[in-house]
């Protein structure tokens, strides 16, 4: 066989369809956040980000940032091993701490990623509970569906937020199999927000486990930062809650938090925390100071809120269509992957707009879009530059006859074949149409 064949085969039909990906080189700048350092054929340019997940811009915040140079001078660049071996210090043993005493949890565990923390504790609770069933909802993020594949157990897809689909789903299986339900507080992609109240409700009626995705969430809802749950009071109904460090926390890692038992039970089985090496001890002491400031001030909160609020007006005013949501993540629907990549090529050559496009496979395919994340730090000017920079791209590149109409989930109608399952995502189309300006 030849694989440099197969592999360029696979790239060049990725190019064909739209959906490469390329990779921007950006240097971020302390202290001038959202704007960044873009290099492309030797030049370099100042630009706007408007996709980041560091939602609140605590990436640059100098109080984290002293944290981190203190952990660095105290304890040196690396954790030394895996937390088993001689990689627990003790900014993990704070951090953990905080995370527990953040979610209201008797108790919370580290992992290295928000992905590892997912994939390798529905990996190991699946494997490990004896014929476990687990109900995950239809838009659950891949490194769900990957951490429940991993374990090799019965899964049941519920519709996305749908309770009545659920309880039918739930009562199907008897009452003395182990079973979890599995799903997200804010979808990052469309950014609807899931019914946490009902789905306890449901589980709890039908003797299940559940677990609630909060990564999307953390740090930018509930009087403290706890996400969702906190903001809903419902933390304590859930059996276990996992979140990022890597988004509104502005660092890198992730984390699950409950019972002791629970997570002493992933710690002790869990080969994905088992062999992996320990965050940087800098890495954690920078969360913990992150996480702390943001229970005690809601200020960077307040103000978020206030620049997707006034984000959203000013679309509404120039007539762009974008996906209503209640949660901070604006999304502005393209449906085709060739379209979505030259406006973000406009936007960035013409206007020192980043906004990455978002296509296929993180979204199916025929609801690609341009994500955008407003940010504490953008200011009414760069809202304003960012509508009309819109403006510009969508009378250069879309054609009148496909700037109206759109399906209630977003879906341009322009594009008859519906979405394929993409194995993390998919949405049926919907037969109710609104008018609006792609």
């Amino acid at each position: 066989m030849d694989y440099e064949a197969m592999f360029r085969g696979s790239l060049a039909e990725l190019r064909g369809e739209g959906a490469y990906r390329v990779f921007a080189d950006l240097e971020r700048m302390v202290g001038a956040f959202p704007r960044a350092i873009y290099r492309r054929d030797g030049v370099a340019k100042v630009v706007t980000i408007w996709c980041s997940n560091d939602y609140l811009g605590m990436g640059e915040n100098p109080q984290v940032l002293g944290a981190m140079h203190r952990a660095l001078d105290r304890s040196g660049a690396g954790a030394g091993g895996t937390r088993n071996i001689s990689g627990t210090s003790h900014a993990h043993v704070m951090l953990e701490a905080e995370l527990a005493a953040l979610h209201g949890k008797p108790a919370a565990l580290l992992f290295n990623s928000g992905y590892a923390s997912n994939w390798a504790t529905l990996g190991t609770l699946g494997a490990r509970l004896p014929n476990c069933v687990m109900f995950s909802d239809e838009l659950n993020h891949a490194s769900i569906i990957e951490g429940i594949r991993h374990s090799r157990c019965e899964v049941r897809i519920f519709k996305h937020n749908d309770v009545a689909d659920l309880r039918a789903k739930l009562a199907a299986v008897e009452a003395r199999v182990p079973k979890i339900v599995v799903f997200e507080s804010v979808y990052s992609m469309d950014g609807d927000i899931a019914p946490i109240s009902d789905i306890c409700d449901v589980a709890d009626a039908h003797g299940a486990m559940t677990y609630l995705d909060e990564v999307h969430a953390v740090g930018l809802y509930g009087h403290e930062g706890g996400g969702i749950s906190e903001l809903h009071g419902v933390r304590d109904r859930l059996t276990m809650i996992e979140g990022t460090l890597a988004k509104a926390f502005g660092v890198v890692g992730g984390y699950i938090a409950g019972s002791r038992d629970l997570c002493d039970f992933i710690r002790s089985f869990a080969s994905g925390f088992i062999f992996s090496t320990a965050l940087p001890p800098s890495v954690a002491a920078g969360a913990l100071e992150s996480i702390k400031l943001l229970r005690r001030d809601g200020r960077r909160r307040a103000r978020h809120q206030n620049r997707v609020s006034l984000l959203r007006k000013k679309l509404d005013q120039a007539g762009i269509a974008h996906l209503e949501n209640p949660s901070h993540i604006v999304p502005i629907m393209v449906g085709e992957p060739r379209l979505c990549k030259q406006m973000s090529d406009r936007l960035l050559d013409l206007h020192d707009i980043y906004v990455q496009p978002i296509n296929y496979p993180t979204v199916p395919r025929g609801t690609e879009r341009l994500r955008l994340t407003p940010t504490p730090q953008h200011t009414d000017e760069d809202i304003a530059k960012l509508v009309d920079a819109l403006i510009e791209v969508r009378s250069s590149l879309v054609p009148t006859s496909q700037q109206g109409r759109v399906s209630r989930n977003g879906r341009p109608l322009t594009r008859t074949r519906s979405a394929h399952r993409t194995g993390s995502e998919h949405r049926k189309p919907s037969a109710e149409t609104v008018e609006a300006t792609v």
